[in-house]
């Protein structure tokens, strides 16, 4: 036990050493709907196994949620695999019926996506140059990738819950490592509000709402709670002394 609390220790340690870092040499970029490529990276159902850093229940949802982002905001997508007729399996279904015309690179050895001449003509074709990838594992299949695309000049977001690995320990390494190479690593709700920006766009509250009603349960929860109070709620004696 003490060797896995030094570990989660240097973990954070790390970690917010190049979150200070990358503050001081990398400038805020906000996410643009219009410069944006949704890239999947491996989330395939094998490897799926080995993403044992979040409740596997939470993770599918959230694995799912982040595939699903190009059905709110219209940006291009790309899907890949990396030996998917051996233990790694397939993507799942949901996600090839989302995107069925998109270009999906079947990798049959390549563990950088990057080393894959077709998946770069796929990437380059795309003429974005903001890049949103998540992957299976975070430490491997994201990770590579994430610096990779850095190295050749893209802006990249690695959504935080949308990748997975064996440990929270192993996560917490890679990411602090794509933080060094100014990866930005975000959280899911980061990327959906930065991609809308206002409530009152579109893709905006009438797009969003029901995908976190989906997805995030825990916002969409809170606007179904609001809507019953507006609609048919009363105030209960005491609440009235409350402040609003």
């Amino acid at each position: 036990m003490k060797l896995g609390a030094n570990v989660i220790s240097v973990a954070a340690i790390m970690a917010s050493t190049a979150v200070a870092a990358l503050g001081e040499s990398v400038p805020w970029e906000r996410l643009d709907k219009n410069d944006s490529l949704l890239v999947i990276v491996d989330l395939q159902e094998g490897l799926y196994n080995l993403a044992r850093d979040w409740d596997p229940t939470l993770y599918r949802q959230n694995l799912l949620a982040y595939a699903s982002l190009a059905t709110v905001f219209p940006m291009p997508v790309i899907l890949t695999t990396s030996a998917e007729t051996g233990p790694n399996g397939p993507l799942p279904q949901e996600i090839q019926d989302w995107y069925p015309t998109a270009p999906f690179i079947k990798r049959l050895g390549e563990v950088d996506a990057w080393d894959n001449s077709d998946f770069r003509a796929a990437v380059r074709a795309s003429n974005k140059s903001q890049i949103i990838i998540g992957g299976i594992v975070t430490d491997v299949c994201t990770a590579f990738l994430a610096r990779s695309l850095r190295a050749e000049g893209y802006s990249v977001w690695a959504v935080l819950e949308a990748s997975g690995t064996t440990s929270a320990e192993v996560r917490d390494i890679a990411n602090a490592g794509m933080l060094r190479a100014g990866v930005n690593v975000v959280s899911l709700f980061y990327v959906v509000c930065d991609l809308m920006r206002d409530w009152r766009n579109t893709p905006g509250a009438v797009q969003v709402f029901p995908w976190l009603d989906k997805w995030m349960p825990v916002y969409g929860q809170t606007a179904r709670s609001h809507k019953f109070a507006v609609q048919n709620g009363t105030v209960l004696a005491g609440e009235n002394l409350l402040p609003i």
